[in-house]
């Protein structure tokens, strides 16, 4: 018969987080809310298809500071999940596996996501003559 006083598996409050459990929630995260965001897509999609009226009711939600912080949250949810998707590749061909290598590589997404993000804003604003 088992041992019903053996110990359980340990619980997340046992571990001190490190970069690479940090970002595995995240891309975990980036991932739901990429599938969310294209629910934003959808609905920009069937505005612009059923007139004037419903797109400008679309545009008025995403003009606000609302919809920017969700198209933000898009944003940087879609480059750091192309980002760390792109660690992960390398990983498949068994390369990067070294800590110091693991950590650099998971700073360098975080770094290039944020950055990424910065530009293509910088970008969006440039073109709409915002800038």
């Amino acid at each position: 018969m088992a041992d019903v006083n053996r110990p359980l598996s340990p619980h997340l409050q046992v571990y001190r987080p490190q970069i690479t459990s940090i970002l595995s929630v995240i891309h975990r995260g980036t991932g739901v809310v990429l599938g969310i965001g294209t629910l934003l897509l959808a609905w920009w999609l069937i505005a612009a298809a059923s007139g004037p009226e419903a797109y400008a009711q679309f545009n008025w939600f995403i003009s606000g500071w609302i919809g920017r912080l969700v198209l933000l949250g898009f944003t940087y949810s879609l480059f750091y999940h192309l980002c760390n998707g792109i660690r992960h590749l390398f990983w498949d061909i068994g390369a990067g596996f070294e800590l110091a290598s693991v950590s650099a590589t998971g700073w360098v997404v975080v770094i290039f996501s944020l950055g990424l993000t910065g530009l293509a804003w910088i970008a969006g604003y440039y073109m709409r003559g915002a800038l």
